[in-house]
């Protein structure tokens, strides 16, 4: 029984080392993904050793909010199947998460090992687009989410190798907004302008867009297409999720541009949305954990 004068589990902790609770699910989707969830908990106790039963049921668990329990599935994925970089990728993606920033790198950075000289392929969508379309692909979510692991500890060299990398296998519309916006802003925090600024060409305000639209949005405020304020507005009427993706770039673009107290005020913004699993959140936090610290 569970004593009820004790606190709450926390499934991870900020980097400021407050504890982070499971956020609630709308029950519209929760309905869903808990029948989605118990369907590949069936299909994998029929093999418990098949590798994609255990990536299902890994990526089901995490999207009902059980990030810890979803990289423990992995780390069983991994021993069962230690050649398998999907393995690493995904459990890669849990520890940012997380916060556990250098686990996640050594996983990644395993992964892409094991993709050298191999062909990309599709990855399935666990909640799909309105098109049902798959955006992602394998060799893009390891690059991907290895360069937002050096980025999020500020090695900013490390991360733009990565997204170099992730650009080459950016080959659609999504793909190409998502690697270019973290491209562009690791450019700025390195000073590299004028490679931002040619980063930006192939952006168009004709772009078939199916995902990607907050990374879209910010980067034609970065071509000056849309106004900053314009953008925010527009964000924070559409909810949470806008508000951090669309608020960390505007935050960063603030910081960059020589104005730390506005990008600390909208970094805050960020964080008090609450949706602390996001990687614009995950960012805007490690991004005031660095600006509080003692300068030398």
């Amino acid at each position: 029984m569970i004593n009820p004068n004790l606190p709450r589990t926390p499934e991870a902790f900020s980097l400021f080392g407050d504890p982070l609770y499971p956020q609630p699910i709308r029950p519209e989707i929760i309905e869903n993904q808990q029948s989605l969830y118990e369907k590949a908990l069936k299909k994998w106790e029929i093999d418990v050793n098949n590798a994609d039963s255990i990536i299902w049921l890994g990526r089901r668990t995490a999207y009902l909010g059980r990030l810890r329990e979803a990289a423990a599935i992995f780390s069983m994925g991994i021993e069962r199947h230690p050649n398998d970089p999907r393995m690493y990728r995904h459990r890669g993606h849990r520890f940012i998460s997380l916060r556990l920033f250098d686990q996640a790198i050594d996983d990644l950075e395993k992964a892409a090992e094991l993709i050298e000289g191999k062909p990309d392929e599709i990855e399935p969508d666990g909640i799909p687009n309105e098109r049902n379309q798959p955006v992602s692909s394998l060799h893009f979510n390891i690059w991907y989410h290895l360069g937002l692991a050096y980025y999020l500890i500020g090695d900013y060299e490390s991360a733009l190798e990565c997204y170099l990398e992730c650009m080459k296998v950016s080959e659609i519309a999504d793909k190409l907004v998502a690697t270019t916006h973290w491209t562009y802003m690791t450019y700025r925090l390195l000073d590299r302008v004028e490679e931002a600024k040619e980063l930006l060409a192939p952006i168009t305000e004709e772009m078939d867009i199916i995902e990607n639209q907050h990374y879209f949005r910010l980067l034609l405020m970065y071509k000056g297409i849309i106004q900053l304020e314009e953008l925010m507005e527009e964000a924070r009427k559409q909810g949470a999720l806008a508000v951090a993706t669309v608020g960390y770039g505007v935050a960063n673009w603030y910081l960059y541009n020589g104005n730390e107290e506005k990008a600390t005020d909208v970094y805050n913004e960020v964080l008090d949305t609450g949706g602390w699993a996001g990687f614009g959140y995950i960012a805007a936090e490690a991004d005031l954990k660095w600006l509080s610290l003692p300068q030398d």
